[in-house]
């Protein structure tokens, strides 16, 4: 069973303007709205009634209708204290239009406010009003306010490239006539790695690290910007470096981590990982990843301990299960390994190989009963599930050479079933190898009655009657239908040159062997295209094929057959 390390807390890159060091000031979209009593102008006391219910309102859960109701009072009182309210609520709401509206009516009644155009430079940068959003900006710093300008740089990620250049321009305008702006200068930074523009980020950086000084946030989008420019060793050794100077800073030991898992250095990878868990023990994403990295490291008992403990405290549940099943298989204890491969829910994407996994397992000791019991019980309800696990639980009596077992199933569950094309391509199969080669063609010839375009079935039935019959004109009828389907599939071009080799068209099935050959190396197609060769006269060119295959899959009785049959002569 091949493991993919896909470490959950690896699967994104954190840049620095994730990391808690300096402290932002959240912008006002992320606020709930505030509990603080606000000092109202004069109300009717209908206006004062509907005050009261909003705020009720959005204290019991009704935030839409609270949310539109203050901003009809906001426009209709003009009243501050109600237009900043109305804002609170919209922001809850993440009402992007109100908020704009709302902060443009509050400048209009509070113009040398700062507040109200940082709400609509942000609402207006996330809605691609650049220009005016940048607007705002200036006014804020001219009104002698703040803003965090690498809070604005979480907001430009999904912009267009043309758009994050206009950003960027405004962004260097604000610059020199702010030049003393530390939050500028680092949005500028970030802004260029966003647009994968290294160099001049890089530039950048260091002017930033000369006036500022070095920092765990320059030291991690110093490594981000060399993994953009293709310098990982450099990368690597700002991180090393990194954990060098900042031995606490969590983000910088998970990023040099998670660097090494993709370098493959995975010894030393769980080695960080190790050492974050024990900096924050009950981070149980970073546990679960380095469970994962045990499992490659085939540590199973560290593994094993680590995904038990996850599930003591119902993190990961299916994730847990799944692998514990793993660790149980490899250890030879399968009843354990069903056990937790059975708990893997249907909401996990692990589900469907769990069951497999359970499946395959019971059938390998013989519980046969047990294994068709759990895969109707596992399914039922579930149509699409049914004739999945059916197909599954087939595999496996067919994997163990029970093909009886395995036809008797696919009849009753095609009996329930009948126009299924798995379940028919299935039986097709257990009768290929149960030698039944007339019952086999019946079910290939019901799909392609039921679907015409049906490539798969088309390349079978072509492929067994070329390879296993005379009928090899037919043969190559049905696999040029399926290749008009299918033109780059390079198993359906096998077939196609093996029909066209059967009729004599070996300059065709040469063209086409080598064809599949270059992008799908199998040594059945090896086996294939030395025969070809070997009958066109070229048999230093098919005796090259052959080795190299057989130098790939030692182990293929298809090539030992072929390469016998033609080096002794027994073919022409």
């Amino acid at each position: 069973m091949a493991l993919s390390l896909t470490l959950a807390a690896c699967q994104t890159m954190i840049t620095p303007s994730e990391e808690i060091e300096e402290t932002q000031t959240p912008s006002v979209a992320q606020r709930a709205p505030a509990p603080e009593p606000i000092v109202y102008g004069n109300f009717t006391p209908d206006q004062l009634n509907r005050v009261i219910l909003n705020e009720l309102g959005g204290q019991r859960g009704y935030l839409p209708d609270a949310t539109q109701d203050y901003y009809s009072l906001a426009m209709e009182t003009q009243d501050l204290g109600v237009i900043r309210r109305a804002s609170q609520f919209a922001s809850a709401l993440g009402d992007t239009e109100a908020m704009i509206e709302l902060g443009r009516l509050w400048i209009d009644k509070a113009p040398n406010s700062v507040e109200p155009h940082i709400i609509l430079s942000y609402q207006l940068l996330e809605s691609g009003r650049l220009a005016e959003a940048m607007s705002h900006m200036r006014r804020v710093l001219e009104l002698g306010g703040n803003i965090d300008f690498t809070a604005v740089t979480g907001r430009t990620e999904t912009l267009s490239a043309t758009q994050r250049e206009g950003v960027i321009a405004g962004v260097r305008e604000l610059r020199v006539d702010y030049p003393d702006n530390r939050s500028l200068h680092y949005a500028l930074i970030q802004l260029l790695e966003q647009s994968e523009l290294p160099n001049p980020a890089m530039e950048e950086l260091t002017s930033f690290r000369n006036r500022y000084g070095n920092s765990a946030r320059v030291l991690l989008l110093e490594a981000q910007l060399l993994l953009q420019m293709g310098q990982l060793e450099k990368s690597i050794a700002v991180l090393a470096n990194g954990i060098d100077d900042y031995p606490d800073n969590r983000l910088i030991r998970f990023n040099y981590a998670r660097v090494l898992v993709q370098t493959g250095d995975l010894t030393n990878a769980r080695q960080q990982f190790g050492i974050l868990a024990e900096m924050s023990p009950d981070d149980y994403e970073t546990l679960y990843s380095m469970a994962l990295l045990d499992l490659e490291l085939n540590s199973l008992s560290n593994a094993k301990r680590t995904l038990t403990r996850l599930l003591g405290v119902n993190y990961r549940i299916n994730d847990a299960h799944f692998y514990l099943g793993y660790v149980g298989e490899n250890e030879r204890n399968f009843r354990e390994a069903i056990e937790h491969y059975k708990q893997v829910r249907l909401d996990s994407n692990n589900f469907v190989a769990a069951q497999r996994q359970a499946i395959r397992l019971m059938i390998e000791e013989e519980s046969f009963d047990e294994a068709h019991s759990w895969a109707i019980t596992v399914s039922e309800g579930n149509p699409r599930l049914q004739v999945l696990l059916a197909t599954v639980e087939t595999d496996a009596l067919m994997a163990e050479g029970h093909l009886e077992r395995a036809r008797n199933l696919l009849d009753q569950t095609i009996a329930r079933y009948p126009g299924d094309t798995d379940l028919l391509f299935a039986r097709s199969l257990v009768s290929e190898r149960l030698g039944d080669m007339v019952a086999a063609e019946a079910d290939l010839r019901i799909i392609i009655d039921l679907q015409p375009e049906n490539a798969r079935a088309l390349n079978h039935l072509g492929y067994t009657l070329a390879d296993r019959t005379d009928r090899h004109e037919e043969a190559l009828a049905l696999l040029e239908r399926a290749i008009a389907i299918s033109p780059d599939d390079p198993a359906i071009i096998d077939s196609l040159a093996w029909a066209q080799y059967k009729v004599g068209l070996y300059e065709e099935a040469l063209t086409n062997l080598q064809r599949a050959y270059a992008v799908f190396p199998d040594h059945e197609v090896a086996s294939h295209l030395g025969e070809v060769l070997w009958m066109m006269g070229r048999r230093s060119e098919a005796n090259k094929v052959w080795d190299d295959a057989l130098r790939e899959r030692p182990d293929s009785d298809l090539l030992k057959n072929v390469i016998e049959r033609f080096r002794n002569g027994t073919d022409s």
